[in-house]
């Protein structure tokens, strides 16, 4: 596992450019890749609720509520729980994109990665590089959030909404990088997810 904690914010990236391309699995059906979509829904949620997160952030900038209004108005969301349960902007979400993660790293992408006389090897492992930028982005928006809740000012606001939208814009690519490239490998070789 790399170590990210030093590195600065602005330089979290996923490197775009250097995304190997999945082969084809010619004898995929159009069924296969529908059950291989099937990860979009899932992915979608996660996206959901960002997009809640997004909007309080995007609230408070346009100035409708001060920073120090942020723990009431986040309270107010569906999430509230989450956000009591964890502490954090992410709360809940931020450890179930986590545990996500964990099962397709875990589960999902060894078996991607054997398949087909191990086709799969380079997307896998940089889908995998790009969960360990991820994880590091959730750590740091959690800390964040709990500086935020401490002590609600511009500064640690600042902070918070930066963290945010890095991680944000990182999960957006990654999550499309990975439908994309394995839609075909989950409908054909795990039957669905």
């Amino acid at each position: 596992m790399t170590d990210f904690s030093s590195t600065p914010l602005a330089d979290l990236d996923l490197d775009e450019v250097s995304r190997p391309k999945a082969p084809l699995v010619p004898e995929a059906t159009d069924a296969h890749r529908r059950q291989g979509r099937h990860l979009a829904i899932i992915h979608r949620h996660y996206l959901k609720e960002m997009g809640q997160v997004g909007a309080v952030l995007a609230r408070i900038e346009a100035g409708d509520a001060p920073p120090e209004h942020l723990q009431r108005i986040v309270l107010s969301l569906e999430m509230a729980e989450n956000f009591r349960a964890f502490g954090s902007l992410c709360g809940r979400e931020c450890q179930m994109l986590k545990m996500h993660h964990d099962i397709e790293s875990a589960d999902m992408f060894p078996r991607i990665a054997a398949a087909g006389g191990g086709k799969f090897l380079e997307v896998v492992a940089k889908l995998k590089a790009e969960h360990e930028v991820v994880h590091e982005l959730i750590l740091r928006l959690g800390k964040a959030g709990e500086d935020l809740a401490a002590d609600p000012n511009d500064a640690n606001f600042a902070t918070a909404a930066e963290t945010f939208r890095k991680l944000e814009a990182v999960v957006r690519s990654h999550f499309g990088y990975e439908e994309t490239e394995l839609a075909e490998a989950i409908g054909y070789y795990l039957g669905a997810i």
